[in-house]
Order: C-alpha cells, then structure tokens, then sequence
C-alpha cells in the first residue's frame, strides 16, 4: 500500500520548501468579520508562486527525486493549478516535464505551463482518461508520474500551509478550505493535528461535485456519476482521493456546498474587501463562509483562498454581476 503520510512528512516538506514557496500572508477585513459574525483570516495561497498553493506539493514531490529520476522526466495531469505547479517546479529544479490537460482547461492556466517551457499534451475531458495518458507517457519514457492529490509527498507539501496557519496568530477554532481531491485538506490536517488539535476542520465543493459531503455522510468514499458543467474548474473531481481520504475521513468535521453564483459573489467580496483576485474553485471556502454556514460556535477561523488563476470574462462577470 502506498505510504500513507504523517506529521513527519510535513515537518520534512517544510525544510524542502524554506527559501522556495511563499509564505503567504492571512488577511483580514472588519466588514466581513461583521458579515457572518466571526474573526475569519485569509491565507492568501493566491498569492503563492503561480498563484496557487499546488506550488507547494509540487516542488515538494519533484526535490525529493533522485539524480536518476530527474534526469528522466517528470508527467502530471491536471486542468490547471497542478499543471502550473509542476511545471514551476520543474523549471526551477532542471526538470523536464510533459502536463496532460483537457482541451477545455482555462487559457489563463494553459499559458503559465507554456511559460515555463513544459510541453502540453491535451485530451476531451468527456471521452478519454487523463491518468491513462499520463500511465502511457510515465512507461514509455521512464518518467515520474506526479498526481495531483493522491500521493504522500504532494499531501504533504500541501500540509506546509497548516503548519503556516498553527504558527501565526490568533489560535483558530476553524479552518476551512476547498475540496477537490482533498489532498490540501489532508495536509494541512495532517498539520492541525499535531500543532493545532482544537482546531476544527472544514470543507467546501460545488453543489454538484459534493463527493466529499456524501462520503462523509456514508462513511466511504461516493463517486459523483453525473459530471455537470461549473465554472470550479479546479475542483470539480468525481471521487475524492484515495489517500487523502484516509486522512480527510478522519479528521473532517462537515462538508458544505456552494453554487457557481455563490463563488462568482465571494469573487466580488474578495477583490473589494481584501484586494485580492481569486479564481471560482479557489473561492469556495470564502463562499461557505459567507453563506454563514460554519457553527456559531466557532469564532475564529482560517479559511483558504486557494488559487488566483481566473479567466477574465469570467472575473468581470464576477465583479460586474
């Protein structure tokens, strides 16, 4: 079985990570602590390396390769973040590296993997599987197969933002972030866990890729079969993760659920209370949170912007709507 990852990985990840990615900041606004009734910080992974914090699990995954494995290469797949952070990673470690991404992924996404000199291999999203493709290009070439949730070093690089969150001020009683294939969720638990046990966990996916809030409800990881349309282009996976949910299965406390208007809205508020741009899937945790859905009971909470990579149509129908 695969290593399932502990606190031991994120501590490791952290020293891999020092003078890499950034340590992004949390901010804050009086008016929408007002809104919902709470102390709420924003860490701002936004404002990591590619704007988004997949930089993280990235870079953690491609430093641990050996000599032999970085002179073979590396393959992901991924509509966007992931892609950007391989490819960044990549870049910066020497790396050759191939990205699997749909033909519908977001040009603004598609752009920042060619920046970095990767080379894109594209597939429909609705009639071919991106992880066989991948499979295909990791055999034929010898290269390092880099998921973008469902493996330890990914996890745990993504854990860094929870040790971030445990040394900053105040102690939350909440964290809440997005849900895709909850590798980031189960990191930054994995994190919590050990530096932060009080603080509760939360979580937030698109209204119809709710597989975490089933899973949760069931007590065993539900697939979504129908697979509509959203504007969460980086979160909209069918079935969490294998690995992150061994984790995340454990350690969520709920799961809530935001439409695309919801996350179009949280855009809005982002950009004009916290000068920031997000981009829809990495608007989902503020969305819960402005919906007021967390317990009244909490009273400080970290909630996870997550990426900032948006379209701009689709940021000035967000900011105009």
């Amino acid at each position: 079985m695969t290593h399932i990852p502990t606190y031991e990985d994120v501590a490791k990840a952290v020293k891999r990570l020092d003078g890499h990615a950034v340590r992004t900041p949390l901010l804050r606004s009086d008016a929408i602590d007002a809104q919902v009734g709470k102390q709420v910080w924003f860490k701002a992974e936004c404002l990591q390396k590619k704007k988004a914090f997949k930089y993280r699990g990235a870079f953690n995954r491609l430093s641990a390769m050996t000599v032999e494995e970085r002179a073979g290469g590396v393959v992901a797949f991924s509509s966007g973040n992931h892609a950007q952070g391989v490819s960044c990673a990549a870049k910066e470690l020497g790396i050759d590296a191939i990205i699997v991404m749909p033909t519908d992924a977001p040009r603004v996404k598609v752009d920042g993997v060619l920046a970095d000199g990767a080379t894109i291999v594209t597939y429909d999203r609705l009639t071919e599987s991106r992880e066989e493709i991948a499979a295909n290009i990791a055999k034929k070439d010898g290269r390092v197969l880099v998921p973008s949730y469902d493996d330890p070093y990914v996890i745990s690089g993504q854990g860094t933002i929870g040790v971030e969150l445990a040394e900053a001020e105040p102690d939350f009683d909440a964290m809440i972030t997005c849900l895709g294939g909850g590798g980031m969720c189960a990191g930054i638990s994995l994190a919590l866990q050990e530096l932060s046990p009080k603080t509760r966990i939360f979580g937030a996916e698109p209204t119809d890729y709710n597989d975490h809030q089933m899973s949760l409800r069931t007590g065993k990881r539900m697939r979504i079969t129908d697979t509509p349309a959203t504007l969460c282009d980086a979160i909209m996976t069918p079935m969490p993760g294998e690995l992150p949910w061994v984790i995340n299965g454990q350690s969520l406390e709920n799961v809530y659920t935001v439409s695309d208007q919801e996350c179009l809205q949280a855009i809005r508020v982002a950009h004009e209370e916290l000068g920031v741009t997000l981009e829809p899937g990495g608007a989902a945790a503020i969305a819960a949170t402005l919906g007021r859905n967390l317990p009244d009971d909490v009273k400080t909470v970290a909630v996870i912007l997550s990426g900032g990579n948006v379209d701009p149509d689709i940021l000035e129908r967000a900011l105009n709507g």
